[in-house]
């Protein structure tokens, strides 16, 4: 089902014109609307983040298909673009259940969820988000904190790019070296060498281990928690304070539980 895309387009029905697509998702929410019917957040692969509403929400049987961090595959219906439009889904890959076996896990999910539903634009293709989420995921079902941290800071570095606010690591914004990169300027998003930023060090953002060399031997809980650090910076002041937003709670309680003690 998942290569079975469709791009959309219009058809008939009764003599009046629907709107329709089908996709790839991931969702990001459900939350009840009405006596039976629920709305469904998702993440899709051409469609960005989107929301329709899904019938039989009292169904425990959709309910457990429906949980966040599940892909589907769906079909989304409207009379008119605009509107919120109705939703059916078909699992395509069940791994919610997975996320429960940790609680650094679950927080993973969880965060993961809060950032993209927060800094994505409603219905604004973004496919290189929903692959690199995809990648997230499953790197955070499997693996502890020290594997799936640096994914996740990756991730938030992706959506950043994504959104036209991409940083410059590649050399030094003071002398363009590419060697001894060390630090991030808070202003500009460029990196800096460890000599040039020796004095203002107080100032700037430490750079992880694992963003300056392409294959690090190890990744420990200061890096994780250095580069949660840098891409938070960066999302708070170029995307989520421009549109009157802070730091989503279960970020931040991310960034708190990972780090270093």
């Amino acid at each position: 089902m998942a290569n079975r895309l469709k791009e959309g387009g219009v058809s008939r029905n009764d003599g009046a014109l629907i709107m329709h697509w089908t996709d790839d998702a991931i969702v990001l929410s459900l939350r009840r609307h009405g006596e039976s019917a629920g709305i469904l957040e998702v993440l899709t692969r051409k469609h960005g983040r989107h929301l329709g509403v899904v019938h039989g929400y009292s169904s425990s049987r959709m309910r457990a298909g429906l949980q966040p961090g599940n892909r589907l595959n769906v079909n989304w219906r409207a009379r008119v673009a605009d509107h919120l439009g109705v939703m059916a889904a078909e699992l395509s890959c069940a791994r919610a259940a997975m996320f429960f076996d940790k609680r650094s896990s679950l927080m993973g999910l969880n965060a993961m969820i809060a950032v993209a539903a927060a800094v994505l634009p409603e219905r604004e293709a973004h496919e290189a988000a929903f692959q690199g989420s995809e990648v997230l995921l499953d790197g955070i079902a499997a693996g502890d904190t020290t594997q799936w941290g640096p994914l996740f800071v990756c991730w938030e570095l992706g959506l950043l790019t994504e959104l036209g606010f991409g940083l410059d690591l590649s050399t030094c914004a003071v002398t363009g070296t590419p060697d001894d990169l060390t630090w991030v300027s808070p202003r500009t998003g460029r990196a800096v060498s460890r000599a040039a930023g020796e004095q203002y060090r107080n100032r700037l953002l430490p750079l992880p281990h694992f963003l300056r060399e392409p294959v690090p031997d190890c990744v420990d809980a200061v890096d994780v928690s250095d580069g949660l650090r840098l891409t938070g910076h960066f999302l708070l002041s170029r995307v989520l304070q421009p549109l009157g937003k802070e730091v989503p709670f279960a970020r931040q309680r991310l960034t708190d539980a990972l780090a270093p003690q």
